[in-house]
């Protein structure tokens, strides 16, 4: 089976680098979670703003560096992929911070925290799999990897759908209703973009193998 770990060394930045961003998406993954079940909210959303900063900045670096470097541990083209895949997931977690603040007031008793858990999971995973990169794409490894995602992405799904019967049930006030679809369908967005990052992976090591 092919290994990257016969490549020529000068690539290997890349590596530090898209892990670095997954890292990043995973750490706005986790502001997320903290975000929905902290009544105080200022320190979380300073620290969800570093955590994307460095997101943007790691996206960049990596563009600039795809730019500068002959060599590099994986094809181009996967690289760019894989840096705007995650380069999604902090970019949409982003949009469910910041109508979140606005609207918490209006959402009370509506849980978040397992819908956000099972996001930083989701992020978890994105985060182990670009790890697998470095240590020469087992494909076996990376596949059962991508089947936790999937599944991941299946239980999300199934939470999109599970609070309407309770919401409308209840009578619920519409625009209470349609501020809670909103937030629902952001969050699902969001671990669908780390599905996506997985299949990234699963391909390059289909590829590769």
């Amino acid at each position: 089976m092919f290994s990257l770990q016969t490549m020529f060394g000068k690539g290997d930045k890349f590596y530090g680098l898209l892990e670095a961003s997954a890292e990043a998406a995973r750490e706005s993954a986790r502001a997320m979670h903290e975000l929905v079940t902290r009544s105080d909210r200022a320190p979380v959303m300073a620290a969800f703003s570093t955590a994307r900063a460095r997101e943007k900045a790691l996206h960049r670096q990596i563009g600039e560096e795809l730019v500068n470097t002959f060599v590099t541990a994986l094809d181009r083209e996967d690289i760019e992929a894989l840096n705007s895949a995650l380069y999604k997931i902090p970019k949409s977690i982003e949009k469910f911070a910041e109508r979140y603040v606005i609207v918490a007031d209006r959402l009370q008793g509506i849980d978040f925290d397992q819908r956000a858990a099972l996001l930083e999971q989701s992020a978890s995973v994105v985060v182990e799999m670009i790890g697998e990169l470095r240590r020469g794409l087992k494909i076996d490894r990376v596949k059962k990897l991508r089947d936790s995602l999937n599944a991941l992405e299946s239980e999300a799904d199934r939470l999109l759908l599970e609070p309407y019967r309770t919401l409308y049930a209840e009578g619920s006030d519409p625009l209470r209703v349609m501020l809670a679809k909103d937030l629902f369908e952001l969050f699902e967005k969001a671990v669908d973009k780390c599905r996506d990052v997985g299949n990234v992976v699963y391909s390059i090591v289909l590829k590769n193998s």
